[in-house]
């Protein structure tokens, strides 16, 4: 992972200068990067499918660099718009925000398997290790938990979206119609109609090579020293993870603890449950 980019092509995504139509789909990994850059490009584009990795399309900011894309450049359509997991402090301000966040336990699980067979070999780390050893030593921005405190004040910004993950894939109209507003792009019926449907689950796993990171995985595995052939999806056809309930002690202890310890104070929920309903009942 210290050779997933280079220090350059990092201060080259923190350096750049967004237009004020610019729009970055923010959240922490395994949030729901990947739905919410296909919402925004339907919706810009009226259903574009004519491309080989969404994250083309809707370029990763702070690794565009070293994937040899430019994010200066013009997109093809309005409003330009781009992936990151750079935690508020670190984001280049200027443009409109839409961040999403996620059930901590429930990022986790998914962040486990889109490891294995990629960054891991399948079976090589059981979930328990995965997250207490390489999770939980994450640190600054590339925690959860800071993370999620980073943008918390942000919430209710005139720039900033703040949607959480389960309720989107809930109301996935809803949803699609709330982006369509904050971008402030024509809404007609069916425009949101296909931005829907392109954005759904069963739509989205007829197409899984479409969300594998392929740029990603041509330009970067072998400076990590990972197979050419190695990767992973963002949509599983089946979904082999384990239920959140079935977590071991030890990370639930861990989980709940790191809470406690960072997003309670910050945020004065003392749960994501309680956080989810702070959300829902509007501005504070």
């Amino acid at each position: 992972m210290s050779r997933f980019s280079t220090k350059q092509g990092f201060a080259l995504g923190l350096a750049f200068e967004p237009h004020p139509s610019d729009v970055f789909v923010a959240t922490y990994p395994k949030c729901g990067t990947t739905l919410m850059q296909q919402i925004v490009h339907g919706l810009r584009t009226g259903g574009d499918m004519d491309f080989r990795d969404i994250s083309e399309v809707v370029p990763w900011l702070e690794l565009a660099a070293d994937l040899d894309l430019d994010p200066t450049a013009d997109q093809r359509a309005h409003p330009r718009a781009f992936k990151t997991h750079l935690g508020w402090d670190s984001l280049p301000k200027g443009g409109r925000n839409i961040y999403l966040l996620r059930e901590p336990e429930a990022a986790l699980i998914s962040f486990y398997h889109f490891f294995s067979g990629w960054f891991l070999e399948p079976g090589a780390l059981d979930l328990e290790t995965f997250a207490l050893e390489f999770v939980l030593s994450r640190e600054g921005e590339r925690d959860y938990w800071r993370h999620l405190v980073s943008w918390w004040p942000h919430r209710n910004d005139a720039d900033v979206l703040y949607l959480l993950y389960e309720e989107v894939v809930a109301d996935l109209a809803g949803a699609v119609r709330r982006v369509a507003r904050f971008l402030a792009l024509e809404e007609p019926a069916e425009r949101v109609e296909i931005a829907t449907r392109q954005a759904s689950i069963d739509f989205m796993r007829r197409f899984p090579t479409l969300w594998e990171d392929l740029r990603l995985r041509e330009k970067r595995n072998d400076a990590m020293g990972i197979p050419a052939d190695a990767g992973s999806t963002k949509v599983r056809v089946r979904d082999p993870g384990l239920p959140v309930a079935n977590l071991t002690e030890a990370v639930k202890t861990a989980w709940r603890r790191r809470w406690e310890e960072v997003v309670a104070p910050a945020t004065g929920c003392v749960d994501y449950s309680e956080l989810r309903r702070s959300i829902a009942s509007g501005p504070t």
